[in-house]
């Protein structure tokens, strides 16, 4: 798997902003979406908890492509999906990131010197614009052999996305 990261509302502050903030005035039914993330994840067997605030994944996707160069470092995306949507954590504080890496087993001190130095920002402004030339305007989304799902979905749904790209790939 390869991760394309996406600028998910970047205009949020470091400190976070309430998701109420967020979608005020935009028709978004907070508690719908809620109730939806938390029966697919109940489904899936993921963890997830109720959020009120949203952070900047900037920082935290700088952190993964730092991660991903390193051995064990995919371990970082899992650990990141479990402090936001799990435990309400700020992805977007470098020490809280720092901590994150070293609980998967990843030096706390490099990453923090990653984080501050920004040594991955290009990577990801990489990855924004490729999010853009495939027309992203949602998270997650699945890409496969040119078809694409927005949204979490159901294990079914994935399958299916794969075998249509796998079927448009073999020769008849």
């Amino acid at each position: 798997m390869v991760f394309t990261h996406f600028p998910l509302h970047p205009e949020t502050p470091p400190e976070g902003m309430l998701l109420a903030d967020l979608f005020r005035g935009r028709g978004y039914d907070l508690e719908a979406a809620h109730t939806r993330l938390a029966g697919l994840m109940e489904q899936e067997g993921l963890p997830y908890s109720r959020r009120e605030k949203t952070y900047n994944s900037r920082l935290a996707q700088e952190l993964g492509k730092w991660a991903d160069g390193r051995p064990g470092g995919g371990a970082i995306h899992a650990a990141l999906f479990r402090a936001y949507f799990v435990a309400g954590r700020n992805i977007g504080d470098v020490d809280e990131l720092a901590r994150i890496a070293a609980a998967v087993g990843l030096p706390e001190d490099e990453a923090r010197e990653a984080l501050r130095g920004r040594s991955h920002q290009a990577a990801v402004d990489a990855d924004w614009r490729r999010a853009g030339e495939f027309g992203i305007t949602g998270v997650p989304t699945f890409v496969a052999g040119g078809y694409g799902l927005v949204g979490a979905q159901p294990y079914d749904a994935l399958e299916q996305l794969v075998a249509q790209a796998r079927a448009e790939r073999e020769p008849a």
